[in-house]
């Protein structure tokens, strides 16, 4: 029967998902039916870890969905990680702390220097509960998004600025979200300028070619490279709504050093 292309590729993946772990020695071929499809491809994705986990439970006769499959990966992520310290770890044990909220800890956790690292895990030692984890989740992932935009915006790179301790700042005003956002923000628009730039040069290249390939006779594209000179000028205008009741204008100056 007829098949589209995903369900194609779909099948390929499962084919070969189901090769790797019989090749592996990971899976006995009788307890291949209490796998769902899905469960199949995410267990050869997982490490040989949690796959051995899976096959085990697959042979106990459970039922593998990916449900099972994420939950495995999560409690090892959880307990075979460095990051958490003892008190969590226990607790988790103990069947207080779910590993579904320690494992996004633990990756976000592996994102940061480890001058960071330590006071995260002093927090979470002091109270090891399902809101201080996620809490402290919170700031992890937080912080990952500073250090990495902070690190991408050329502006702060022009000044004499001490990001670890704007950072410290952040972290005590409990303003990190906001600071995190913000770096971000500045790193997507200096992005943003420099693709403006590059099709503005190119706009205004095609814009001249245009011209000196037309004349009189085609006055209708005359009319429109006339209509274009508000944007492949020096001057670029654009209308932020059709009344035209808000208009930006930006002027490009380069500079050359």
């Amino acid at each position: 029967r007829e098949i589209t292309k995903s369900q194609a590729y779909g099948l390929i993946q499962l084919a070969n998902s189901a090769d790797t772990l019989l090749a592996e020695g990971q899976l006995n071929p009788n307890s291949i039916n209490n796998f769902s499809k899905r469960a199949f491809v995410e267990t050869a994705k997982s490490a040989p870890e949690v796959q051995q986990l899976v096959s085990e439970a697959a042979q106990k006769g459970d039922r593998i969905t990916r449900r099972e499959v994420k939950q495995l990966s999560d409690e090892w992520t959880a307990m075979s990680s460095d990051l958490l310290p003892p008190e969590v770890k226990e607790k988790a044990e103990e069947g207080v702390l779910p590993s579904r909220h320690l494992a996004p800890l633990v990756k976000e956790m592996e994102k940061l220097p480890d001058s960071h690292i330590k006071s995260l895990q002093k927090e979470v030692a002091e109270n090891p509960d399902v809101d201080t984890v996620k809490i402290v989740t919170s700031q992890a992932r937080s912080l990952a998004k500073y250090l990495d935009a902070a690190a991408q915006v050329q502006t702060l790179k022009k000044t004499p600025l001490d990001l670890e301790m704007a950072l410290e700042e952040a972290l005590r005003l409990d303003c990190l979200s906001t600071a995190a956002d913000l770096v971000k923000q500045a790193t997507q628009l200096e992005q943003t300028v420099g693709k403006l730039y590059t099709t503005w040069k190119r706009l205004g290249s095609l814009a001249d070619r245009l011209y000196v390939d037309t004349g009189a006779s085609s006055p209708h594209l005359r009319s429109m490279l006339s209509s274009l000179e508000s944007l492949s000028g020096e001057v670029i205008e654009v209308r932020l709504d059709e009344a035209g009741e808000r208009t930006v204008r930006l002027r490009m100056m380069t500079e050359e050093q």
